[in-house]
């Protein structure tokens, strides 16, 4: 079956399977990668979902047709295969996976030696026109990284600091729940599970715990059982999100400021890595730790790169990737959950007093507009707002001393995305209600 062009995103590969996406995309996608490294040694595994194995077998098909060896660790978080590129040297490591999609996507995400991402836009120009394929017989390798891979995930964390904190895990039946029991074994923890069995329809709740109602059933479990804080992973774990003692969902600019708190107490002085839509709160709070915030425009790929170029020992972003230099500089959920429940464990606070203490001020959610002519609705934001600190980094940046917004253009679609940050509720609600009539009038 034909496959779409659509599938070859800025980032990754990702589309409806079989409509979009299918196993001619992964066999055409095996070879693509094979091009890339000629001669080289590729890594692969999967997610839960239910076209992975399929298109899993036949990516490797396509990567043995191209004529490199392949390596599969089989059912693995992305983050791990992140680590076996890293760690083993491989020329490149593909993971078959939609992230937090709904259940009808599929994908792949793909990585270079150095564990350089290697965008979708990259693999559509290595793709040749359509033609009969056929997946010659499956002779990849298997290889176990498990216990060099949990091994890793616990160096990030002071293991006899831990005290025993109670902590409910939503898995979203996504491959958490594989990895969570290992990590955990041995460490004080008392853990509550929540959808741990893998399940690539995801019965329980949205993969992506951003969803309207997808922290619900958590919430009210960390209420029910007592416990000290909630973790959500998304589907293939490079997103973790926390909830508070009392079930509140913290944002992921004030978990990027949690885990800078921890990391500058590892390492005075070290750089952190944020993006421009973050609370100003994240490079306030990191200067006044004695840190060096590094701003970048939106968007994962951006954060990667300035840990690797400013030598940050931290990046993260308001989708909850975080970045870590000591793991190659690509984001893990897990080395993010570690180093929260280390802080919690030598801080005498509840988690929801930690948070209240790094939101000084208001911010609203994203709002997306639907603008025909992005170019003349940016610069009528500039026009109107001439008398503010601007500036162009990732779309138009206003800044006053009591508040300040961003409005970028979607790449993708005819969008402008709006952040609006005050200093109280009611600066914010005026602010952004004026931004917004600005745009679209």
């Amino acid at each position: 079956m034909p496959f779409s062009d659509n599938i070859f995103k800025a980032y990754d590969v990702r589309g409806v399977y079989p409509t979009e996406l299918n196993e001619e995309a992964a066999l055409a996608i095996g070879e693509a990668v094979a091009k890339l490294v000629p001669g080289g040694k590729v890594v692969v595994a999967r997610d839960m979902r239910t076209s992975s194995l399929s298109l899993h077998q036949h990516l490797i098909g396509g990567l043995l047709q191209g004529g490199v060896a392949v390596d599969d660790l089989e059912l693995m978080p992305i983050d791990a295969v992140y680590f076996a590129v890293g760690k083993f040297g491989y020329d490149a490591g593909v993971m078959v996976t939609a992230s937090h999609n709904p259940p009808q996507y599929n994908g792949f995400k793909i990585v270079k030696k150095g564990v350089e991402v290697v965008r979708g836009t990259e693999v559509k120009k290595l793709i040749e026109p359509i033609r009969k394929r056929s997946s010659p017989a499956i002779t990849a390798s298997e290889r176990d990284i498990w216990p060099d891979y949990i091994t890793h995930l616990r160096s990030f964390v002071d293991i006899p600091v831990l005290k025993p904190l109670r902590v409910v895990v939503d898995a979203g039946n996504g491959l958490a729940g594989i990895v969570i029991p290992q990590l955990f074994d041995g460490l004080p923890f008392e853990l509550t599970p929540l959808s741990f069995e893998l399940d690539g329809t995801f019965p329980n709740r949205p993969s992506n715990p951003l969803a309207p109602g997808a922290h619900e059933a958590a919430a009210e479990l960390v209420k029910k059982v007592g416990a000290d804080v909630g973790i959500m992973f998304d589907g293939d774990t490079d997103r973790v999100f926390f909830l508070t003692e009392q079930g509140v969902f913290v944002p992921a600019d004030v978990t990027l400021l949690l885990l800078a708190r921890e990391f500058l107490r590892r390492e005075p002085g070290a750089a952190i890595v944020y993006n421009l839509i973050c609370s100003r709160a994240v490079p306030e709070f990191i200067k006044q730790w004695g840190g060096r915030p590094v701003r970048t425009a939106v968007g994962y790929v951006n954060i990667r790169q300035a840990v690797i170029q400013e030598k940050a020992i931290l990046g993260g972003e308001l989708s909850a990737h975080y970045s870590f230099r000591d793991s190659f500089s690509s984001d893990s959920g897990f080395i993010a959950a570690l180093a929260v429940l280390e802080l919690l464990s030598r801080q005498n606070k509840p988690l929801s007093e930690l948070v209240r203490e790094l939101s000084p001020y208001a911010k609203a959610p994203e709002v997306n507009l639907e603008v025909d002519d992005k170019a003349t609705a940016l610069a009528r934001v500039k026009s109107s707002f001439a008398d503010a600190k601007i500036d162009e980094l990732d779309g138009v940046t206003i800044e006053y001393p009591n508040w300040w917004g961003n409005v970028r253009p979607s790449n993708t679609e005819p969008l402008l995305r709006v952040t609006v940050e005050a200093n109280t509720p009611e600066l914010l609600r005026e602010k952004q209600q004026e931004l917004l009539k600005l745009i679209l009038s």
